[in-house]
């Protein structure tokens, strides 16, 4: 993506999933080039929150609109074809990786810590035969069997949000993360912001794992261990090494600052 850009190129077409999609943002705003070139995304990969959440087609291996893969992707490019650019945020994370390095990257639609992270480590790692939604249905019962929440702190814009036992914190950029689940329904890509939900380390696996289907509706947002918070600078640290995710995929563990970035790229073939 960064050698295309600096060669000329002013649109990149991502073929593959949320994960491909948020390496070439990646590869361009870590250059310095979100201003260069357009992005578009072909929906080809497993989650599908990305295109999901902009409007931009349905993921090319789903059944909701009951027409073939062939179809879907000439829509899709039609659209990235005849569409003009929208500015829309994206966030720049600095991290701490496994083996204990400080790195940055950027995500475009969302990035989570806590057993979200366990969940994107074992979808990954298991075949994707059924598709994003049951892969990550699937992953999400599995993380929950293994899961137990650490202590963690986490800041947005300055201010102590939450201190304790944490089961997850989705920092937010798009709606929809873990193949379908409407974690953050008040989310947009263009204000400049992150939406923060965050789920209390409450009751224990049985209670998370009774809940959790409430994610798909929204209706967690109902419960009395899960707040709302919206800023643009979000900061987490715990003593315990506590996933991180990045986009639908495995990144690192806290600490981690997430800074979002208004207007940073310009995606073509979006709805909206």
């Amino acid at each position: 993506a960064r050698d295309g850009v600096r060669a000329g190129a002013r649109l990149l077409i991502a073929a593959g999933g949320d994960g491909t999609a948020s390496e070439v943002v990646a590869g361009v705003l870590g250059a310095g080039l979100g201003g260069a070139a357009d992005i578009a995304f072909l929906p080809l990969g497993t989650g599908g929150d990305l295109v999901r959440a902009l409007g931009a087609g349905e993921p090319a291996t789903s059944g909701a609109r009951k027409r073939s893969e062939a179809s879907a992707l000439d829509d899709t490019i039609a659209r990235i074809a005849s569409g003009k650019a929208r500015r829309i945020d994206a966030g720049r994370i600095a991290f701490t990786a496994r083996d204990g390095r400080a790195l940055e990257t950027y995500f475009v639609n969302i990035a989570s810590i806590g057993v979200s992270g366990l969940v994107t480590q074992l979808v990954n790692e298991a075949p994707k035969i059924f598709g994003g939604r049951v892969s990550f249905f699937v992953g999400t019962l599995r993380a929950i069997a293994r899961w137990q929440p650490a202590p963690v702190t986490l800041r947005v814009d300055g201010a102590v949000v939450h201190e304790g036992p944490l089961h997850l914190a989705t920092v937010a950029n798009g709606r929809y993360f873990g193949g379908g689940m409407h974690v953050a329904p008040g989310a947009r890509f263009d204000d400049g912001v992150f939406d923060v939900v965050v789920i209390r380390g409450e009751g224990g696996k049985g209670k998370l794992l009774r809940n959790f289907p409430r994610l798909y509706a929204a209706s967690h947002l109902r419960l009395d261990e899960v707040t709302q918070h919206r800023g643009a600078l979000v900061e987490a640290e715990s003593a315990a090494p506590v996933p991180i995710e990045i986009d639908g995929e495995p990144l690192g563990r806290l600490a981690a600052r997430f800074e979002c970035l208004p207007g940073a790229i310009g995606l073509r073939g979006i709805d909206a």
